[in-house]
């Protein structure tokens, strides 16, 4: 990949659009009165000091770990006297403004955060974001709002492009996590202006191609999540440079499933081709494959007090919502033998205090690899949840802020978000 690096670039004095995910997540919390959402202006100064524990804040975010990942992108630009202006998406809002998808509380924790001012734009285009951008003075740092309350955002239009272009100098897309979709801010604006890669954007790639092109040996991958067809083109290309599988979750299911094993009422991809296709490559590559022979089961996710563990054999009509202790040994003796490991899903309903136990064991492990000398990267998503959530995620080389894209990357498929940035 050859794109131009932020690092490269001289941005004083310049106007900066950078594209970041800050796709949150909002929790509503209790307001003094219904009116309390403040009503769009063109910008908005949210002062540090008012930003923090507002009572008549209608939303707070729960999860700030993109918020954090975009800082040294934001910090640099800031240091280096750009004028920066921020674009993102959140949410869903079908291509009209949406009040419970303004990105205004985002502005007050990136104020926060930074420890500098952060304007905000009550539009992403128009003359509101036209006259915020105009008051920008060297090193400011403003939020436009959600560019997917415009229908041409998900469309790539170029008109809607063109509009968001002419707001800047030069683009910088930093958001990897949106780097698979052809969207108007995340690939039609980088044929309009001279552009880079963000801090996060080139850390993202860095961590991501080490996997595929020069992995230390032996490279392990922990693999778990739902089903089997959302990660089928991963396992696929995976088979081909791994030394070894441990699978849990959903797609161990499958996996048992196709190979004759009673699962039970668990959660399984119906159509089990895909399931015996893997395991042909599986078999052929001479990979080692790690499915669970026990597990913890209950007769429901809601009967936390009837769980209990089972030889996999002995599953009857009970969901398997767990890894066992067993299996999640096994698990942990192939993870730290490990150099490379990759992290790509739960190993089983972790969100529930009786189902978490395998998921924490293997995260553990991959700690414990990575402190002597394991390259460890989670993959997003679920993976990047359950390791926040359950406290190992500092204690890995690398956590991809991407879902889908990073699922993507790892099949070998072209991100748009990416090529577009390509020289």
């Amino acid at each position: 990949m050859a794109f131009r690096r932020l690092q490269e670039c001289d941005v004083r004095g310049r106007r900066v659009l950078v594209r970041e995910d800050f796709n949150v997540p909002l929790v509503l919390r209790q307001a003094q009165d219904d009116n309390a959402f403040p009503p769009a202006r063109s910008a908005v100064l949210s002062e540090r000091s008012e930003s923090k524990g507002q009572d008549d804040e209608k939303e707070s975010i729960a999860d700030y770990s993109r918020i954090d990942a975009a800082l040294p992108t934001l910090c640099w630009l800031h240091e280096h006297g750009a004028k920066t202006i921020v674009l993102s998406h959140l949410g869903r809002p079908d291509g009209k403004p949406d009040p419970k998808f303004s990105l205004r509380p985002v502005a007050r924790a990136l104020s926060d955060r930074l420890d500098i001012p952060v304007g905000f734009a009550g539009d992403c285009v128009g003359e509101a974001a036209e006259s915020a951008v105009a008051q920008l003075r060297d090193g400011d740092v403003l939020l436009l709002e959600n560019v997917r309350f415009h229908a041409g955002e998900e469309r790539n239009d170029p008109a809607f492009a063109q509009q968001l272009a002419k707001l800047g100098d030069l683009y910088v897309n930093d958001a990897f996590a949106t780097a698979h979709r052809a969207h108007a801010s995340t690939e039609g604006i980088a044929h309009l202006l001279p552009n880079a890669a963000g801090l996060l954007m080139q850390a993202e790639l860095s961590a991501l191609s080490r996997l595929i092109d020069r992995p230390a040996r032996p490279f392990v991958c922990a693999v778990g999540g739902a089903k089997i067809k959302d990660k089928i083109g991963m396992l696929e290309r995976l088979s081909g440079l791994v030394d070894a599988f441990c699978i849990g979750g959903g797609m161990g299911n499958t996996l048992l499933a196709a190979r004759g094993v009673n699962v039970g009422t668990s959660l399984r991809d119906d159509d089990l081709e895909a399931a015996r296709r893997i395991l042909v490559a599986i078999e052929e590559r001479n990979v080692d494959l790690h499915l669970p022979a026990d597990a913890v089961v209950a007769p429901s996710v809601e009967a936390q007090d009837l769980a209990h563990v089972v030889p996999i054999e002995a599953v009857g009509e009970e969901m398997i919502l767990d890894i066992g202790p067993a299996t999640a040994q096994t698990y942990a003796n192939a993870i730290e033998a490990a150099k490379t490991i990759v992290f790509n899903g739960p190993m089983g309903v972790y969100e529930r205090l009786a189902y978490r136990r395998g998921t924490q064991v293997v995260g553990d492990a991959i700690a414990r690899a990575t402190e002597a000398g394991a390259t460890s990267v989670v993959g997003g998503g679920d993976a990047a949840a359950a390791a926040h959530l359950l406290g190992f995620a500092s204690k890995m080389t690398y956590v991809s802020t991407g879902g889908g894209a990073t699922l993507e990357f790892l099949e070998g498929k072209r991100l748009p978000g990416v090529a577009a940035l390509e020289s």
